[in-house]
């Protein structure tokens, strides 16, 4: 999930300009400006940049999702998605290069600008509001995450050392306000340039949890003797309380294909030739395909290993287990993601709003001046006040939050749902027929529309089950 780090020097800076210009009222778009950059980014690295922004925490939930939803549904529903995510990038890919009269060919470097280009300065701002609520929305399931992982570690080295009927339940809240003091020393790092060894690391560590809930979940399986699961998913009371269920697990699958907001940061580190949007497509045929065999492979195995009992977080399942110092690792590895992974999707939020803070207040001493601190023993330090009270606030704020709504499987299906359609969806497919001038009710015109209601009525209905999933947790 931390791809954002790719070049985040870049996305920081293409960020903060274009919201520059949209106040300025510029109609020359940022990307049309020339970025003397070396790109030598091959299919393999771009394949590597997306199976890390892409596997990430969200695939522990899919066993819980799975078990809403059934064998037949369940691993259906994560292909579908899986597909419509493949199209979506597709759509995209054909728009990284656009001619433009007097600067001819011309390269879009976030998706952001792209849209910017494309479909005007309002759905350029629209576009930005929803990336920057992804990330903040990434932020608080961040922190939920990291508390439960850390719970489960304590928990099951109490259970072990205490016996099984001792009282060793933790408040995850103590875990998420320890974790949010740590961010709010972290986020006072003025930005992540060039970081690139972030993304291995996250890549790593999400692989090895991954990898590690999925064998455990098999030797379960080997164990019983028997798979456990349904055709049709856990019953329930009632056929409304199922609906809401599978809205959430379908919501939680969206959550897990974040992938079309980093598409053109990856598709602006290719070398050409070969053309950029060949080289992109298939190395997103080669990412999603192995992200979806994972996928697959976690949700099933887990549902199988646990059947109507499949918690919500796969590996809270196994705290108890005789592997459980396995599961503490895998624990772990999700702690030491999480930490940078919130930075990595936090700092671009950082660097828009104290951009346009500077803008907006170009002669204020508390947004623009920075104090070089040295202590003894210690780096020198830059200390910037609106930086330190914002980031402060920042993190704070996420914390408080995910100490109100500390619902690991309803948060991830209202992030999903909110971004899957307008960003997965609704703005590709218009850039693609506003680059390609589309004319109205032609096929495609009529299938590309088709799709995009689809989108809509899906998200709507995920984020209405996902809601009332947070209301009932809160009230009960």
């Amino acid at each position: 999930m931390s791809s954002s780090s790719l070049r985040m020097g870049e996305a920081v800076e293409s960020s903060d300009s274009m919201n520059m210009n949209m106040n300025m009222n510029i109609n020359i778009p940022l990307i049309l400006k020339p970025l003397n950059l070396k790109r030598t980014g091959t299919v393999w690295t771009a394949v590597a940049h997306i199976v890390t922004g892409v596997i990430g925490s969200g695939v522990l939930s899919l066993a819980w999702s799975t078990a809403q939803l059934g064998w037949l549904a369940g691993p259906l529903s994560v292909l579908v998605i899986a597909s419509i995510t493949l199209f979506s990038s597709f759509l995209l890919c054909n728009t990284y290069r656009h001619p433009h009269p007097e600067y001819g060919p011309n390269r879009s470097s976030s998706y952001l600008d792209v849209v910017h280009l494309h479909l005007g300065i309002t759905n350029g701002r629209l576009s930005a509001l929803l990336v920057h609520l992804s990330l903040y929305g990434f932020a608080i399931a961040f922190v939920i995450t990291t508390a439960i992982s850390l719970s489960t570690i304590q928990n099951s080295f109490c259970y072990h050392n205490k016996g099984f009927a001792a009282p060793c339940q933790s408040v995850d809240a103590y875990y998420m306000m320890l974790f949010g003091a740590f961010q709010i020393v972290l986020s006072q790092i003025p930005n992540f340039h060039n970081i690139q060894w972030l993304s291995v690391v996250a890549a790593i560590m999400s692989f090895t949890y991954s990898f590690i809930g999925l064998g455990l979940s098999i030797a379960q399986v080997i164990e019983k003797g028997y798979a456990e699961g349904s055709i049709g998913g856990i019953s329930t009371s009632s056929g409304a309380e199922k609906l809401w269920l599978v809205s959430q697990a379908l919501g939680d699958i969206s959550f897990s294909y974040p992938f079309s907001t980093i598409l053109m940061e990856i598709q602006d580190t290719l070398k050409s030739p070969p053309p950029e949007n060949q080289t992109m497509k298939k190395a997103s045929v080669i990412a999603v395909t192995v992200t979806t065999f994972v996928y697959l492979s976690c949700g099933g195995a887990g549902y199988a290993a646990f059947g109507d009992n499949t918690p919500g977080n796969l590996l809270t399942a196994f705290g108890y287990s005789k592997s459980y110092w396995l599961v503490n690792f895998a624990n772990a590895c999700i702690v030491v993601h999480l930490v940078g992974s919130y930075q990595v999707y936090s700092q671009p939020l950082f660097a828009t709003v104290e951009n346009w803070f500077r803008f907006k207040f170009p002669d204020s001493e508390f947004v623009n001046h920075t104090y070089i601190l040295k202590l003894r023993l210690l780096p020198t330090f830059e200390l910037n006040f609106l930086s330190l009270s914002f980031r402060t606030a920042y993190v704070a704020s996420t914390t408080v939050i995910a100490m109100i709504f500390p619902y690991f499987n309803q948060i991830l299906g209202v992030l999903g749902s909110l971004i899957f359609w307008p960003l997965t969806i609704y703005f590709p497919v218009e850039i693609y027929l506003s680059q390609s001038s589309t004319v109205a009710w032609t096929t495609k015109w009529v299938l590309l529309r088709t799709f995009s209601i689809f989108g809509f009525v899906f998200g709507l209905f995920t984020l209405t089950g996902c809601v009332k999933g947070i209301v009932t947790e809160k009230i009960s």
